[in-house]
């Protein structure tokens, strides 16, 4: 039984992110052929060739920009909103979360990058159910589960910094919400798991990881595998800085 479970589970998902992805290359696909094709039809090839290039490109944006509204839309319709669990990664609890991480990382995969840090991206985690304060700055695609995180005001997402409400432990799925306070900040590359809370102000220096339920209080700044507090000590001249351990 775990044999086809492992060979077939995945099935029904492929299945879901060919639908999401077909219903918007249909959009693409319209773009395509009643409004670039016709007019590219009557060109010598000098000018067709490149300007179908465009056109193509073109419809590509569309395909994507039509995903960050469908992705979110079927997600609803699936029952993809997350709730906290702790069991079984093979229960009808858990398929919720599989839905939900499909159509995330469909997204995220295909398209989310030409879109990051702008509006479009934030539109969309919100479409998915992520609490975005306001002046927040995501600036990575790398962020799991979104209608389980909340951002206050003012927090900063760094580059390739990776947000997760999830993880594995002691054989079950655990699937636990992560707030980050105001003016919060997440640095480069730096890794936050499954139940974390940053308080406001606080700082999680580039490449950093944060263990499941860890509690950051306001102001402070951690940094380290696995983080912990640190003190940042400035030279005479304030130009450089150094972690130190507390």
């Amino acid at each position: 039984m775990q044999r086809l479970l492992a060979l077939f589970g995945p099935l029904p998902f492929l299945v879901l992110a060919i639908v999401a992805a077909g219903i918007s290359l249909g959009a693409a696909v319209w773009l395509y052929c009643e409004v670039f094709s016709p007019p590219l039809a009557a060109l010598s090839p000098a000018w067709r060739y490149p300007l179908t290039g465009l056109a193509l490109a073109g419809s590509y944006f569309a395909y994507g920009l039509t995903l960050l509204l469908v992705a979110p839309l079927l997600n609803g319709l699936l029952g993809g909103r997350l709730q906290p669990y702790r069991g079984s990664a093979v229960s009808l609890t858990a398929l919720r979360w599989y839905v939900h991480c499909t159509l995330t990382l469909l997204v995220r995969y295909s398209f989310l990058e030409f879109v990051t840090p702008s509006p479009f991206a934030q539109l969309y985690y919100r479409l998915m159910g992520m609490k975005i304060g306001r002046n927040v700055t995501i600036n990575s695609t790398a962020i799991a589960d979104p209608s389980l995180i909340e951002l206050a005001d003012g927090v900063t997402i760094g580059g390739t910094a990776s947000v997760m409400a999830h993880y594995a432990q002691g054989g079950y799925l655990v699937i636990a919400p992560v707030r980050l306070g105001a003016g919060a900040t997440i640095g480069l590359r730096a890794i936050v798991m499954g139940g974390v809370e940053v308080g406001a102000g606080a700082k999680v220096l580039a490449g950093s990881f944060v263990l499941p339920n860890t509690r950051i209080p306001s102001g402070e700044t951690w940094a380290g595998i696995p983080a912990r507090r640190v003190e940042l000590d400035r030279d005479d001249a304030g130009k450089s800085s150094t972690a130190t351990e507390r």
